[in-house]
């Protein structure tokens, strides 16, 4: 953490660099990991590149339709698969009440201590909710819905029978795998006149995800692209977390509804 670049000193030091990077994962405005990076310190270096793709994926059931889907649901890029069909043995459901996900969750995670309900960054982090449970981060009063980001424990959320009942984040889960993940879809991503758009301002300020954003990006329309694409990146990469199925919930009435449409467009073929 305290040398000029990760991904140069990665190449220095050794013969042969390998690099799995999946640029729709770019979820903090910090990230470095993209094609484009890696190719400009190899040239400097005088190092060959190679590029192979990764043509197979196991997430998702190893549903390769699922997360073409997906990237064509969240306007990350039009897709072949705008009804997937290919592997209707994963279970995803929008759902109409966040209870009822967390509900879904629990009885999951009840076989085995594999599902986990996840959020978009959307509630700030308080700091009196690690000590008093009855305070809380999460709230969406008109469900009477209420429940605490990972208490202080980042490192075994994962794995804590208890941490059921907290929600973790981008931050928390990235790189983890579940049976079932539940998910919120905050504020931050809404639909308007036909269209999934995202906003940035509705993003908590404990958030760093995008700090620094007006700082790096000068250009307004370009610093909204770069935000927009990493909140579209945060929900694919929540929506990815489970093996098994996905259990959606969304704060935006519209959103809720087109997800749910595109979902049961499928389930009816």
């Amino acid at each position: 953490n305290l040398g000029e670049n990760q991904v140069k000193e990665l190449i220095r030091a050794s013969k042969l660099s390998v690099f799995f990077i999946d640029e729709d994962q770019r979820v903090v405005l910090k990230d470095i990991g993209t094609e484009g990076e890696i190719r400009k310190w190899a040239k400097e270096e005088g190092s060959r590149v190679t590029v192979l793709e990764l043509e197979t994926q196991f997430r998702c059931n190893g549903s390769d339709g699922y997360i073409s889907w997906l990237d064509d649901l969240l306007q990350i890029r039009e897709t072949a698969n705008f009804d997937w069909v290919d592997n209707l043995e994963y279970d995803i459901r929008v759902l109409d009440d966040p209870n009822d996900v967390r509900n879904m969750i629990r009885m999951r995670n009840s076989v085995n201590n594999r599902s986990r309900l996840v959020a978009g960054y959307c509630w700030n982090w308080i700091t009196e909710s690690k000590n008093d449970p009855d305070v809380h981060d999460i709230t969406i009063p008109e469900y009477g819905f209420e429940m605490s980001w990972n208490l202080g424990n980042t490192g075994t959320w994962a794995i804590d029978p208890d941490s059921v009942e907290e929600a973790g984040c981008i931050h928390t889960c990235q790189g983890l795998e579940f049976d079932y993940v539940g998910v919120i879809i905050g504020d931050d991503m809404r639909y308007e006149n036909g269209a999934v758009i995202t906003d940035y301002t509705k993003r908590a300020k404990t958030d760093s995800s995008l700090r620094g954003l007006k700082k790096k990006y000068p250009d307004p329309e370009e610093a909204e692209r770069v935000a927009d694409r990493i909140i579209r990146n945060t929900y694919r990469t929540l929506m990815t977390r489970g093996m098994k199925g996905c259990f959606v919930f969304c704060t935006d009435r519209n959103l809720n509804e087109h997800l749910k449409k595109r979902v049961e467009k499928f389930r009816k073929r």
